[in-house]
């Protein structure tokens, strides 16, 4: 279907970021030399699949034979063993949307917070009020909602990493995870987001029914598809609406609590 690829995995989108630091090269350099844009290389080191017209230009980039054995198609099986020793690992989401929910939320924090590391970095030494529009390679800018890219500053990606730190440490408790806030909503949004690559690569060993479950876990838990309508669909929003900028951090929204039984086991 399609033009082949070779699939990806957060093993080998490690290994191409650890080789390209080796190398001392930059995203956008090692893009170049691969002939690809910064965007796909990006996306590349976050896990996703790689077109095999591409392939020998990263390895070449990479001075690479080869991409490394652990990214054979065991390795693109989900470990859910793996994903439940996790400090992130979340009973009350296995319990109440499924395991692969619990997985996704597991693997997406753990591709959010460190993109998030590599965008503090960058803004840590730039000037005060500097914002992702201004990083030559941004892992989160294509994310987030593009109407309020000049507030994404160090102190924003700050806030938004304590927000997902936040959620793990619920989750390694086993309590319901649930948004009061935009920054909330868009936080676990960003997770289920970042975690769809990695979990649409195991598909064909999934029930329709698993699938479900990781893709629309956070909207079940928001009980609306308000996030995505208001701050991704090419709406004007002005300082008044309860999703501009200024009000993601405003405890707004209520969740009908779920039974405490049904989440711990």
């Amino acid at each position: 279907m399609g033009q082949q690829s070779i699939k990806g995995s957060l093993a080998l989108g490690k290994a191409i970021r650890l080789r390209r630091n080796e190398l001392n090269l930059t995203i956008e350099a090692a893009a170049s030399k691969a002939g690809v844009g910064t965007k796909t290389w990006s996306r590349y080191e976050a896990g996703e699949s790689i077109r095999q017209d591409k392939s020998k230009g990263i390895c070449k980039t990479l001075n690479w034979h080869s991409f490394p054995k652990e990214n054979s198609d065991a390795s693109n099986i989900l470990n859910l063993n793996d994903c439940k020793k996790s400090e992130a690992w979340s009973q009350y989401l296995a319990n109440s949307f499924g395991e692969f929910a619990a997985a996704s939320f597991v693997i997406g924090s753990d591709i959010l917070l460190d993109n998030l590391q590599q965008d503090i970095h960058e803004l840590s030494s730039m000037p005060k009020g500097s914002h992702l529009g201004e990083i030559g390679t941004s892992w989160l800018e294509p994310d987030l909602p593009p109407q309020f890219l000049m507030r994404y500053d160090y102190n924003f990606l700050y806030i938004l990493r304590a927000t997902i730190t936040h959620f793990r440490i619920i989750a390694s408790m086993g309590n319901q995870i649930i948004a009061h806030s935009v920054i909330e909503e868009l936080a676990l949004y960003l997770i289920m987001e970042e975690s769809r690559f990695f979990m649409e690569s195991i598909d064909s060993n999934m029930e329709s029914d698993d699938m479900d479950s990781y893709s629309n876990w956070v909207f079940d838990i928001f009980g609306d598809m308000d996030i995505v309508t208001f701050l991704y669909s090419d709406q004007y929003l002005d300082d008044s609406h309860p999703y501009h900028f200024e009000h993601w951090q405003d405890a707004q929204f209520y969740c009908e609590p779920h039974d405490p039984s049904a989440s711990i086991q």
